[in-house]
């Protein structure tokens, strides 16, 4: 991705005054609406949004579940590449997919997040299942470099069928993993996916 992109940020002072985000928020509500129905939404330089902790850059990540026939819950993974995305988490690995919103997803009549979201998965997975879409939190985790510039919106995705498969070279190893072994792989995974499963699956 070029450092020219236009992504979609918002003023972190506008997150403040609704309240503090710290790790994994469940009430994703009470923050997401307004920041979607905010006259303060703009589009920034990536290169420029990506070290101004002012701005938070909204990335939509999503985590594909698959119920076996016994109840088992398995978890799409992944293995981060060295691609075009963050290099930052390069060599992570991730249940998370998405990425940022452009300037792009905003030149139709659509909702520019839902259309981002979209495009992102489909860039990076193809997903050969119905599913159920459930918007579960938002994640904050300012430790890192990386976190402090970047709001996450967790969504699960929970699929009839387990037929997803990697389209990105920057998304190698990918497939269905079941929670043990994820929960085994604990110390490999980057900061947001770790808060994600905790939050999620305990």
């Amino acid at each position: 991705m070029s450092a020219d992109e236009q992504i979609l940020v918002i003023p972190e002072s506008f997150i403040d005054a609704i309240g503090t985000i710290d790790g994994f928020q469940r009430d994703v509500d009470r923050f997401l609406d307004p920041i979607l129905q905010s006259d303060q939404l703009t589009f920034g330089r990536r290169g420029d949004m990506e070290t101004d902790p002012s701005f938070k850059q909204l990335i939509p990540y999503v985590v594909l579940q698959h119920n076996d026939d016994d109840g088992n819950i398995h978890v799409f993974a992944y293995t981060r590449g060295g691609g075009s995305g963050e290099a930052r988490l390069h060599a992570k690995r991730s249940i998370g997919i998405g990425g940022h919103i452009s300037a792009e997803d905003a030149q139709g009549d659509g909702n520019p997040y839902l259309i981002g979201m979209q495009r992102e998965l489909d860039e990076e997975v193809d997903i050969d299942s119905a599913y159920e879409d459930i918007r579960e939190g938002l994640l904050y985790d300012p430790s890192n470099d990386v976190g402090k510039v970047h709001l996450g919106i967790v969504h699960r995705f929970v699929l009839q069928s387990p037929s997803v498969k990697s389209r990105e070279d920057d998304l190698a190893e990918g497939g269905f993993v079941p929670l043990d072994e994820l929960r085994n792989q604990f110390e490999r995974l980057e900061t947001w996916s770790q808060l994600t499963l905790t939050a999620l699956y305990g």
